[in-house]
């Protein structure tokens, strides 16, 4: 039997960010068996890839040499022909000197099916991110497009043209002829005092804009080791960027962060602060497993069910089975963040505390219960809420109920220092994340002199000053949004 051939989506992911990424795009590589890739895109979309997808990276330092595009061009024929679905993702638009239409003409050749997925174009998006129109009314009706490498036969563009013309400029890939485009631009009309703005991994945590003119660009070049990826807009819509930046003016922009808690929620937090502007990094120290073993017919000997954890919530829902056992319990809550999760499964609390903290909501329970009824308190099995003084001192019977247990997660020292090279704040949500780092870095707190600690309450805060850490910031309000908020009040970068 003859194998059904598959088919080739080519993509254009944007560039550099994928919030910049199409819903088509989004679905075709949710669909992908394939996935073909190159070092422009962020590496958040490959994350999209359904479970078993094969990735191939197949990324070139620059985009001249016609020997890994030959590949590119084998790979994804080979692979649709195997019955695949295939996903061609590369960065900005595949049209715009993204040689997608030489990769069509190989597929072609086995009448392979394919798609074309736009991207957004480094040209247009780029520019945007840095505050610069590529028109703008009075300054530029156009704007034109080109690459900065020579073709492969040496051919260079015709300067004397488009010395003339009066639009924006725009250059892809011209770092390393950015003196030959200068040279070129003036030789053939252009005023050396025309604006001139280079942007190094636009859209991207590490954006960086470099402006100047023609006559004096190539120094600044120089003396800020500008590095490709970048781009190249030339012209008086440059002037526009002292009005129109936004990029940099965002809550945390220009705050690098670290994400340590558990692995299944670290891409939420890095989700919050990275669209707040942050440079992010993750580096979970704990991971968070289910151990729920508990007999809901029990659940009617007690008066009141607490939960101080949104891990607790999560893993008490997931795992009941009938959630009329719940029907006589009054229900009680620390923070706004579990009290908004449990009503997610359409149960809205009964109290919450306005202290962040385990004893504010043992004491809040005097008000649901009388003198000896059970109290349930759902927890993990590091918990410091020690149930036996509660006991003691309200008169009632509280226990625990251990849903989720927290493991550390070690790395090497080494991971570890690399990782917060070019981080600022380091941020703790939990003791045990704490405790996890000081063992990676093996106590090490020197490293961290030019770091900033931020603690997500006085339990945290209380751990880490035990082992010689300096907290510089800790939360108001002791939720993942109170951390954010600390981090962002911080003007003293």
């Amino acid at each position: 039997m003859v194998k059904a051939v598959g088919k080739v989506y080519i993509i254009g992911a944007g560039c550099g960010n994928i919030d910049l990424l199409t819903l088509k795009g989004k679905r075709c590589i949710e669909e992908a068996d394939c996935i073909v890739y190159d070092r422009l895109i962020d590496p958040k979309v490959l994350d999209l890839a359904k479970n078993g997808a094969e990735k191939i990276y197949l990324g070139k330092g620059n985009t001249e040499g016609g020997l890994i595009q030959d590949e590119i061009n084998k790979t994804l024929a080979k692979k649709a022909l195997e019955g695949k679905i295939v996903a061609r993702v590369k960065g900005g638009d595949p049209f715009v000197f993204g040689r997608g239409g030489e990769e069509i003409e190989e597929i072609v050749k086995y009448s392979i099916p394919f798609e074309i997925v736009p991207g957004i174009s480094s040209s247009i998006a780029v520019p945007e991110y840095a505050g610069i129109p590529v028109t703008h009314r009075g300054l530029s009706k156009s704007f034109h497009v080109f690459t900065g490498h020579t073709a492969e036969n040496g051919e260079w563009h015709d300067f004397k043209t488009i010395g003339k013309l009066e639009g924006t400029l725009v250059f892809l890939m011209g770092i390393k002829n950015l003196d030959k485009i200068k040279d070129d631009l003036i030789k053939n009309g252009k005023d050396p005092k025309t604006p001139i703005a280079i942007i190094e991994k636009g859209t991207s945590d590490n954006q960086r804009v470099t402006t100047g003119t023609l006559e004096d660009i190539l120094e600044k070049a120089k003396d800020r080791k500008i590095v490709p990826p970048a781009i190249t807009i030339i012209g008086e819509v440059v002037k526009m960027r002292d009005t129109f930046k936004w990029f940099e003016e965002q809550e945390l922009s220009g705050k690098s962060i670290l994400v340590t808690r558990d692995k299944k929620q670290a891409s939420k937090f890095s989700e919050k602060v990275r669209i707040k502007g942050a440079k992010v990094r993750e580096l979970p120290f704990i991971e968070i497993e289910d151990i729920y073993n508990f007999n809901e017919e029990n659940l009617k000997e007690y008066k009141v069910l607490l939960f101080n954890s949104t891990n607790g919530v999560r893993s008490f829902m997931e795992n009941l089975k009938d959630m009329r056992s719940l029907g006589n319990l009054k229900i009680g809550v620390v923070g706004k963040k579990t009290e908004e999760l449990l009503k997610e499964y359409k149960i809205i609390p009964d109290f919450r505390p306005e202290k962040y903290l385990g004893s504010e909501l043992a004491k809040e329970t005097l008000k649901y219960s009388k003198d000896g009824d059970k109290i349930l308190l759902v927890t993990s099995d590091i918990s410091p809420a020690d149930v036996d003084i509660w006991t003691k001192e309200y008169n009632r019977k509280f226990e625990k109920l251990e849903v989720y247990k927290t493991k550390k997660v070690i790395y090497k020292k080494d991971e570890v220092i690399k990782k917060i090279e070019d981080i600022k704040y380091i941020p703790f949500l939990s003791s045990s994340t704490v405790e996890a780092f000081h063992e990676s870095i093996d106590g090490d707190i020197k490293l961290l002199e030019d770091k900033k600690i931020v603690s997500i309450g006085p339990v945290t805060t209380k751990t880490l000053e035990k082992l010689g850490y300096k907290v510089s910031l800790e939360a108001k309000v002791f939720d993942v949004e109170g951390v954010i908020s600390i981090i962002g009040d911080d003007k003293n970068v």
